[in-house]
């Protein structure tokens, strides 16, 4: 499949009803689009099967929950549209989006309550987010935007609109010939990439910023889970812009990127290692146990 994602053939599963891929619009007054109340999740499915589903259908709801509305579909019901969407487009090995928002409704201000929620699940093939960063390692440049407050925003609601310096970020460091850019948080510690957790090593220890105002990445808790059992030792802990020349490799992790090696942060260069490369062969393996 390729083209513009609006053009293409295939199906997307919408508010409990599979629609021809083209078909699926919304109207131009639809809260979400002025005022970002919209919750989504990315998910991959490997070999048939997506990884980690059901904890994503449940932080689906969660987020939704933290920015004040409702998905009138249950955990169970998602599950199924989302195998559905799968069987429907014939994938095995895919990208799943699922997205909730604020639909349009009577209410066309701020205020959104007499709006319905509606919810849609679309999938398609998609490889390596990174292209070939995987094998020499990803590019990024230091984003000026950073991470908020927590008392500011819903920081751990995976929420369209607290993506939107992400979106900055990352135009930026492409402008430059990089692939992403790291940010940091409100403090000035280490935070993660626009769209992925970030992960350093030294002296044969893991390194991880604590992730008190971002998203606790599933595919980040994994590898936590994974270098815990290797019992390699993983500080979680927040991490000041000055030690990122003291590191010796890194990494991004996320549903999109899974676990990239990263070779340049600014000016700051790091080993594409043997951990690294370790623990990006054996997440591939996970994933399609």
């Amino acid at each position: 499949m390729a083209g513009a994602y609006d053009d293409r053939d295939g199906k997307i599963w919408m508010d409990g009803k599979m629609i021809d891929w083209r078909e699926a619009n919304v109207h131009i007054l639809t809260h979400a689009m002025h005022y970002a109340s919209s919750v989504f999740e990315g998910e991959r499915a490997y070999n048939g099967k997506i990884f980690e589903s059901r904890k994503h259908s449940e932080r689906l709801h969660a987020s939704a929950n933290m920015i004040d509305f409702q998905i009138p579909w249950t955990v169970d019901e998602i599950e199924a549209a989302k195998a559905e969407v799968l069987t429907a487009n014939g994938h095995t090995d895919a990208y799943v989006r699922a997205v909730a928002w604020r639909g349009a409704g009577e209410d066309m201000g701020v205020a959104s309550a007499k709006n319905p929620v509606r919810l849609a699940i679309a999938a398609w093939e998609w490889g390596a987010y990174y292209g070939d960063a995987k094998m020499k390692g990803a590019k990024l440049d230091i984003s000026k935007w950073k991470r908020p407050s927590p008392e500011t925003i819903p920081s751990h609601a995976k929420a369209a609109g607290l993506y939107m310096i992400c979106t900055m970020s990352k135009h930026a460091a492409e402008a430059k010939g990089c692939s992403d850019a790291m940010m940091f948080d409100y403090r000035g510690y280490v935070a993660e990439a626009t769209g992925a957790n970030i992960f350093f090593v030294k002296d044969g220890e893991v390194h991880t910023p604590t992730p008190d105002c971002f998203l606790n990445g599933i595919t980040r808790q994994t590898v936590v889970g994974m270098l815990k059992d290797r019992q390699v030792k993983v500080h979680e802990r927040h991490i000041m812009p000055e030690e990122l020349e003291s590191f010796e490799q890194c990494w991004l992790t996320g549903t999109a990127a899974e676990v990239t090696p990263v070779g340049q942060i600014g000016d700051y260069n790091f080993e594409v290692g043997a951990l690294a490369r370790d623990v990006s062969e054996s997440y591939e393996k996970l994933v399609r146990i």
